[in-house]
């Protein structure tokens, strides 16, 4: 399969690369465009066609990832002819399938993705929604592009809008956790370096066990308080100052600014 992607950034590298090293196509067989000629040489010396030329990206390709921000989908989609046999894929938040078929017509085969930045050391998710003009193989093909990269899922689009707060955004709430729990650690004398491991392998190690042993994170947690132990008399003290609701409040208000964002 012939994949092309607008854009060269950091999601479009981790992309690439995922789908390289999964043997989901040949180095040969990719064209990847950008405004950024530095980054367009990394690949260049890798064996990828790099062009300047959004539009040579589309007549490249039988599958075309557009990977830029929301602000520039609009000027990139009115490059693009539409052809209805290739598959067009968006990676841009609060862009919808409805924007993309209104450019691209409704017609073409649409794709839109929200995929998270563990992508890039091949742990992310992807949550995808295509529209009606794809074929179950094709479905199934862009799933597994995705799963190169970590894992993915289909999902109804309004579904998708709701997930990106949980998976797409919560990267960002998990790093600010580590870090906290890595000053406390600093403040009673451990160095920021051990206490930075400790705190995101405890993290890491966490996720497995509910992705791995399908327990309930409640129970999970807990099979970790010991009655009056240290561990309680902390999870008590995150509810007091109210750990749970903060979380869905990040979540309310991730939710509340991809709907204004929404194209």
């Amino acid at each position: 399969m012939k994949i092309g992607f607008v854009g060269a950034g950091n999601m479009a590298s981790a992309l690439l690369n995922g789908m390289l090293s999964a043997g989901m196509t040949d180095v040969e067989n990719v064209t990847i465009s950008d405004a950024d000629s530095a980054k367009l040489a990394v690949w260049k010396e890798k064996g990828v066609k790099v062009t300047s030329d959004n539009t040579e990206v589309e007549a490249n390709s039988d599958l075309i990832v557009f990977a830029v921000k929301p602000n520039v989908i609009p000027g990139v989609l009115a490059q693009m002819k539409g052809n209805p046999d290739k598959i067009y894929i968006s990676i841009a938040a609060g862009v919808s399938v409805g924007f993309l078929e209104e450019k691209l017509g409704s017609d073409k085969k649409i794709v839109r993705t929200m995929p998270n930045t563990p992508a890039m050391v091949s742990c992310g998710m992807t949550v995808i929604s295509p529209n009606c003009n794809l074929s179950d193989e094709e479905r199934e093909m862009v799933l597994r592009l995705f799963d190169s990269v970590g894992a993915a899922m289909i999902l109804p689009e309004k579904e998708l809008e709701i997930a990106t707060a949980i998976h797409g955004s919560s990267p960002a709430y998990i790093y600010m956790m580590i870090d906290a729990m890595a000053d406390a650690g600093v403040r009673y004398g451990l160095t920021k370096a051990n206490a930075m491991k400790l705190a995101a392998k405890a993290v890491e190690g966490s996720a497995k066990m509910v992705l791995q042993t399908g327990i309930h994170p409640e129970q999970l947690k807990d099979q970790v308080c010991s009655p009056g132990g240290t561990t309680i008399a902390a999870v008590c003290e995150l509810e007091r100052t109210g750990f749970r609701a903060s979380l869905q409040a990040a979540i309310d208000a991730c939710v509340k600014r991809n709907e204004e964002m929404k194209q």
